[in-house]
């Protein structure tokens, strides 16, 4: 199915998560100019020096489009604002894996294909009765609500939580001591926590730093 860029965002992500190659292709055309150039005003001088900032971007914009939490949301400032957020935070994690020579576990860590979050209202109990869909959903809820805390914050959680690494492996890998590691992940519980009962009460945008201006601006 084809879609043009006049069709709602509503309409794209779900023609998206529904598989649709035309929709990732449009969404990408139609916003990758405006997340590129929100996203290098926030990139630190390593990740600018890591090479063309552009193909970083491209590249993890797609890995979120693909393989990131599943949402739809119906106004493009809002698209816009929660997938720069996100897709800053993936390229901070490119440069932590990279410094560290390992693989980026997130990217093995698929989502299922039919938990879809829908941000504009209030979670409502699925309707399938099924034990596993009720837990995917509330994975993906707890995946977004991950991906928009601070760096530091999602990191100590993913160290701990998704890699199991002991709370001293887990400081040595932050710069830290065991006892900071603890006090770190201990303070970003509650900031994880805040952030899911925001997006699971139709209150995505409470969950942002800031929404830009110039978010719902054409990207022509």
């Amino acid at each position: 199915m084809s879609i043009n860029s006049a069709a709602p965002i509503t309409q794209q992500l779900l023609l998206l998560h529904q598989g649709d190659h035309d929709a990732l292709q449009r969404l990408i055309h139609d916003h990758l100019p405006w997340i590129e150039t929100h996203v290098r005003k926030k990139l630190t001088p390593l990740v600018r020096l890591d090479g063309d900032t552009q193909d970083f971007v491209q590249e993890a914009l797609l890995d979120v489009l693909r393989d990131g939490p599943r949402f739809v949301v119906g106004n493009t400032a809002g698209f816009r604002a929660l997938l720069a957020r996100i897709v800053e935070n993936n390229l901070l994690d490119r440069v932590r894996y990279m410094q560290r020579g390992q693989r980026d576990r997130r990217r093995q860590r698929a989502l299922p294909s039919d938990s879809v979050l829908m941000l504009d209202a209030p979670a409502r109990s699925i309707t399938a009765p099924s034990v596993q869909a009720e837990r995917n959903e509330r994975d993906a809820w707890m995946r977004l609500a991950l991906e928009l805390l601070d760096p530091d914050d999602r990191e100590v959680i993913r160290l701990r939580d998704w890699e199991g690494l002991t709370f001293p492996e887990v400081g040595a890998r932050m710069g830290s001591t065991e006892e900071g590691a603890r006090k770190r992940y201990r303070r970003a519980l509650p900031r994880l926590a805040q952030k899911l009962g925001l997006l699971r009460e139709g209150q995505w945008q409470r969950t942002l730093p800031d929404t830009p201006e110039d978010a719902a601006s054409s990207p022509n």
